[in-house]
């Protein structure tokens, strides 16, 4: 794990964070994890050193790396680095360069090919705090709690599994957010939210939004819930400041009936609490 030790920069603090994360790819403790090996790490969409916002999910999706039919993308449709890509056997053989071209393919993603259909609808909550994925001006990130893209989603892995994943990877979690201003997360529903709880042995306020119900038609609503606290640590990581944590129960991209107006609701809620925050 990353040394306490004072970097020249912040961006050799990422390298020596990614080059940690990709030491545990051929490594035993993530064998039998599900972990897709011939895929490079992400541990950020974006650049955290330009952000004092970062959205947080679970873990990368395949299609960061793959096509629909489960083809490895390549050319134009690339989106980080492989095995492949790099023209590399093994993890064990990589360059300094070839590392330098991992962390740009992360820091780079959102002007180069993101994956639109999952972060524009996270983009749009957004709106009303003047940051976005998309700017460089007023740049936002997206962190995931797990940096390994899995052959299989985070809900059909094992228990045994998810919990050795998060217990892996927390810690790096709390050295990227320890190297970067990033002052507020948005946790990306429920699973996020408890994942993260888990993570930090915080637990977090929770509050019924009744403006956030998604009506079933059986009358058995789902409800909506807001989520607020404060971290200062993550796993063994002393982050060395206070980092505000928001979220809601809702996972935008693939919760059944979220409507425009909830998310628009979510938008201005996170707009508000935003400015409350950083004023």
């Amino acid at each position: 794990m990353l040394a306490t030790e004072n970097f020249a920069s912040i961006s050799d603090a990422q390298l020596s964070i990614l080059r940690d994360m990709i030491n545990l790819i051929s490594d035993q403790p993530l064998n039998n994890l599900e972990v897709i090996s011939w895929a490079a790490p992400i541990p950020y969409f974006g650049d955290p050193c330009k952000a004092t916002i970062a959205t947080v999910g679970l873990n990368p999706s395949d299609r960061e790396f793959v096509s629909s039919d489960g083809m490895e993308l390549t050319g134009s449709f690339r989106r980080f680095q492989t095995l492949a890509s790099l023209e590399l056997t093994d993890w064990f053989n990589l360059s300094a360069e070839q590392l330098e071209s991992i962390h740009s393919s992360c820091t780079e993603y959102f002007s180069r090919n993101p994956y639109d259909a999952w972060f524009k609808p996270l983009d749009l909550l957004l709106k009303g705090t003047n940051d976005s994925f998309y700017s460089s001006l007023f740049h936002a990130c997206h962190l995931d709690l797990i940096p390994y893209a899995t052959g299989i989603k985070w809900a059909y892995l094992k228990p045994g599994q998810r919990a050795s994943l998060l217990a892996i990877s927390a810690s790096f979690l709390g050295e990227v957010l320890k190297y970067s201003p990033i002052k507020i997360l948005i946790l990306n529903g429920k699973t996020v939210v408890e994942n993260f709880e888990r993570a930090t042995g915080v637990s977090f306020r929770k509050e019924s939004v009744d403006a956030w119900d998604l009506p079933r038609k059986n009358g058995n609503n789902i409800q909506g819930f807001s989520f607020e606290g404060v971290i200062s640590r993550m796993s063994n990581i002393d982050i060395g400041r206070d980092v505000h944590v928001l979220g809601y129960n809702h996972n935008i991209q693939s919760s059944y009936g979220v409507t425009s107006s909830v998310r628009l609701s979510i938008q201005e809620w996170i707009s508000r609490k935003t400015k409350e925050i950083l004023n």
